[in-house]
């Protein structure tokens, strides 16, 4: 019986421990054949930073997280696709709308315009002898005169020896009548009245002094001449402006021209008058296109009577019923639209349940009111970002997807390669930082750091749109000097420092570039790339304040140029002057 117990104690030990030796290795095989496999044909990418894929696991090159399974964060995305955070839709104010057809007639087109002196109503006031300006009757530019008006005395040499000669001529008018009118002609030439003729042959005195009478009415627009000058006959004195009509100019763009023809009615509003609406029609279209704008010039005369504008004035024109040769086109709204020169790119969403991207490029027709025609593209139905494109973008470039600079996808650049120095090719690590542009979590403290910083920016800004190129050096240096005081200890976590080393030194590079020139178009060029990191900047950390991205897709090229301002108003600082207005805003950062 003993025997038996031993026996079966033995047996029950030996299948006890089979279980484990067997059992266990089986599950244990089972699971790092899983592990073994998932390693070798699977690939390894950041959760953070999708455009980091490696053939196992490790750490992320850009921030230092653990690499994840591809396939578990790719969310079945195609490989132009890209996935926003709901943080980050909030933050940008990303919003959409479906494509649409829509009514060709009844459109109208929205011009931009300036209002200028009407050059057909203008005069230049002359002096019709020679002499020096003894009292000069005009004090000011804008002063108002009128037809008769004395604007002047003058002291004439030449007239004191004609009033001589007339009283000589008067005593032999008897016998010698031929050069008594000849001396009377040579006064009435002079622009002296019969009276003033009669005057003085009547009383024989000759007179030192003679006026100057305005010859029509209007508003002195500039004096060319100050008390005290001599002069000479027929010099101009002052430059008159009938301001009872006025010019409104609109400049029109190349493919929107054959749109346009004299007698169309626009519709004229200004900042001035927000609630009144003045008609007209248009009079004249230039029939030479400006090179440099791509433009012509229209123009609409503007009945002035009340003085409600003034030159220098800016307006917006509307000319409705602008029409297509379909009755039905597909249209978008223009702030979908992103310009590159050549291309023409909107990013739709690609699914209606998941903030999911995809840049698409467009083939686009005429402008309709706020709207483009869509002639490729596009299909009914298609959902679109409509508002906080630029964010998008900037998404898309980070993640090495395609975008509006890059069509190929790829490798981020930021246009600084062998900028002051730097490498020819930047690593991956120092170009794609950011999270989507998706706002980091800073103190007060930089962010007041920052916006020192942005300050000096638009004071930079407003220096290029007064195509003033010394000012630009001056206040480049100063923002030099305070992203140098910018304390990156304030920074608390790897990822905010990181972005920020990189944001730092581009930001520098491109300040740095552009108070070294005095030449305002190299400027212009260095200013492109600043305004591109610091956007970035403003993006990723915030400045407590509202911020305006603009655009000109007239600038650098055609290729299309961003900057920051602080208001919603358009005043370019590619172009200055030239082309103040060119631009609209394409983003609003809180």
């Amino acid at each position: 019986m003993k025997k038996y117990l031993i026996y079966i104690g033995i047996l029950v030990v030996g299948l006890l421990l089979g279980w484990l030796l067997f059992g266990g290795s089986s599950v244990s095989e089972q699971s790092n054949e899983h592990e073994l496999t998932q390693e070798e044909n699977g690939m390894w990418t950041c959760s953070m930073h999708p455009q980091v894929m490696q053939p196992e696991a490790g750490d992320c090159p850009i921030c230092g997280m653990d690499l994840i399974p591809a396939e578990s964060s790719s969310d079945g995305l195609m490989a132009d696709q890209f996935k926003l955070s709901e943080n980050a839709l909030a933050l940008a104010n990303i919003q959409t709308s479906i494509v649409g057809n829509s009514s060709a007639t009844g459109n109208a087109i929205r011009l931009s315009g300036k209002i200028v002196e009407n050059e057909e109503a203008n005069a230049v006031q002359v002096s019709y002898f020679s002499g020096r300006i003894e009292q000069l009757n005009v004090s000011f530019t804008g002063e108002e005169i009128r037809k008769g008006q004395l604007l002047a005395t003058i002291y004439s040499p030449e007239l004191y020896a004609a009033q001589q000669e007339l009283l000589t001529a008067s005593s032999l008018k008897e016998s010698q009548p031929a050069l008594y009118r000849a001396v009377r002609n040579k006064l009435k030439l002079w622009k002296l009245s019969e009276s003033q003729i009669n005057q003085i042959e009547e009383t024989g005195k000759v007179k030192e002094n003679f006026p100057v009478y305005a010859t029509i009415s209007g508003t002195v627009s500039e004096k060319l001449v100050e008390q005290g000058d001599y002069i000479k006959q027929g010099q101009p004195l002052l430059k008159i402006a009938n301001l009872k009509t006025v010019w409104a100019n609109f400049d029109v763009y190349e493919n929107q021209i054959k749109l346009f023809k004299k007698g169309q009615e626009i519709s004229i509003t200004t900042n001035a008058y927000a609630n009144k609406e003045f008609k007209a029609k248009v009079d004249f279209i230039d029939p030479v296109l400006n090179t440099r704008t791509r433009t012509v010039k229209l123009r609409a005369v503007l009945i002035n009577k009340e003085d409600v504008f003034k030159p220098g004035m800016f307006v917006e024109g509307k000319i409705k019923g602008i029409s297509s040769n379909k009755e039905q086109v597909l249209t978008i709204p223009s702030s979908a639209v992103l310009w590159t020169g050549e291309r023409s790119v909107v990013y739709i969403k690609a699914n209606p349940n998941e903030p999911v991207f995809e840049m698409r490029e467009v083939v686009l027709g005429n402008q309709l009111g706020d709207n483009y025609e869509v002639l490729e593209g596009l299909i009914n139905g298609n959902e679109i970002v409509t508002n906080g494109t630029f964010t998008v973008d900037a998404a898309a470039q980070l993640r090495g997807k395609k975008s509006m600079m890059n069509k190929d996808g790829g490798k981020v650049t930021t246009g600084h390669e062998g900028h002051l120095g730097m490498e020819e090719t930047a690593s991956v690590s120092n170009e794609n930082q950011s999270n989507s542009n998706e706002r980091m979590k800073v103190s007060k403290d930089f962010q007041n750091q920052l916006k020192a910083v942005f300050n000096d920016y638009i004071k930079l800004k407003d220096a290029l749109v007064k195509d003033d190129s010394n000012n630009v050096m001056a206040e480049s240096k100063k923002l030099l000097d305070n992203v140098s005081k910018v304390d990156m200890k304030l920074l608390t976590d790897n990822e905010t420092h990181v972005n920020w080393m990189r944001l730092e030194k581009e930001i520098k590079a491109s300040a740095m570039s552009i108070s070294k020139t005095s030449d305002i178009k190299e400027q212009r060029d260095h200013f492109k790339h600043l305004s591109s990191d610091l956007i970035n900047a403003v993006q990723l950390f915030g400045v407590n304040e509202t911020v305006f991205v603009e655009f000109c897709p007239m600038a650098d090229n055609d290729n299309g140029a961003y900057w920051l301002s602080k208001e919603e108003k358009i005043l370019n600082p590619y172009f200055g002057d030239a082309m103040l207005s060119c631009g609209s805003v394409k983003q609003t950062i809180d």
